[in-house]
């Protein structure tokens, strides 16, 4: 499976409780497909996949996977800095009926070129999926140089895109320079998502599709069409709510913007907590100039 197009990264909805809300995600994913997105990803960091036990990670993970029943592919965010661990959150996505799976580098251990191999080969060998590698250095410690990427690609042919939030613009395009074909380049970064597609990227895993559905496929379409006049206009008319989005620690902020539209629960998993009044006022007053709220 090729991934291509413009996926969310969902958030996890809580009830005052703590507890999955089950509705809510349903809600969720109903509003994104009908909004024309291209694909869902669960359990990712904005989805606070580490704070979920192996149960709620299983129950999110079917929640969404029969929610969508097969509309669009669901990638499962199966990530650890433990191989074994993500070897079996991988197992129980595939036991969930995800299409994909999405990999951080391994965090904390920051593993050489060959473990990072090793690591990812070591996932594969256990499943039967197509795996997304995921670089983002600000969370991990670690950059998954282009390199590596290219070398990871090579040696794991189940490794089909790479998620990339580096911010290095002249990274991602050695990636694409040197990639082989059926190799997706997705961004990672919502902001540079316009001049990384014009460079030759494919996609988009965005954090503000979970606001903004239809803009940001609208515009990912848009400037993998060529169209960069309509791209542009996208891009620069959500910029603030991009950038809005990371004021606070992801998910903080998106997930406080969808309880400010009555999608969800401000409910967060300790240590993440609800965001501080001046910040949040500056998100609320950055969704009322784009009419969100």
């Amino acid at each position: 499976m090729t991934f291509i197009g413009t996926m969310t990264a969902l958030v996890t909805p809580f009830d005052e409780k703590g507890y999955f809300d089950r509705r809510a995600m349903e809600g969720l994913v109903e509003w994104q497909i009908e909004q024309g997105i291209d694909g869902l990803v669960a359990c990712g960091s904005t989805g606070e996949a580490a704070t979920l036990n192996d149960e709620e990670y299983a129950t999110v993970v079917k929640c969404v996977v029969e929610t969508v029943a097969g509309r669009v592919p669901v990638i499962a965010g199966a990530g650890s800095n433990n191989t074994a661990r993500a070897v079996e959150l991988s197992k129980l996505a595939q036991q969930a009926g995800v299409d994909g799976l999405l990999h951080v580098t391994p965090f904390y251990n920051k593993p050489t070129k060959a473990g990072i191999i090793a690591h990812y080969r070591a996932i594969a060998e256990a499943v039967e999926l197509p795996i997304v590698a995921y670089n983002v250095p600000g969370r991990t410690g670690l950059n998954m140089s282009a390199d590596v990427t290219l070398a990871l690609a090579e040696a794991v042919p189940q490794v089909v895109a790479v998620k990339e939030a580096s911010g290095d613009i002249e990274q991602v395009m050695a990636i694409m320079a040197g990639r082989r074909d059926g190799f997706s380049v997705l961004s990672g970064d919502d902001a540079l998502t316009l001049p990384m597609i014009a460079a030759g990227a494919d996609g988009l895993i965005s954090v503000a599709s979970n606001e903004i559905p239809a803009e940001l496929t609208a515009m990912v379409r848009a400037s993998r069409d060529g169209d960069f006049e309509a791209a542009r206009h996208l891009h620069y008319k959500w910029l603030a709510l991009m950038n809005a989005n990371f004021i606070e620690t992801n998910p903080q902020p998106v997930k406080t913007a969808l309880a400010l539209m009555g999608r969800i629960k401000e409910q967060f998993r300790l240590p993440l907590v609800p965001m501080e009044e001046g910040a949040k006022q500056t998100l609320k007053e950055t969704m009322e100039n784009a009419g969100l709220i």
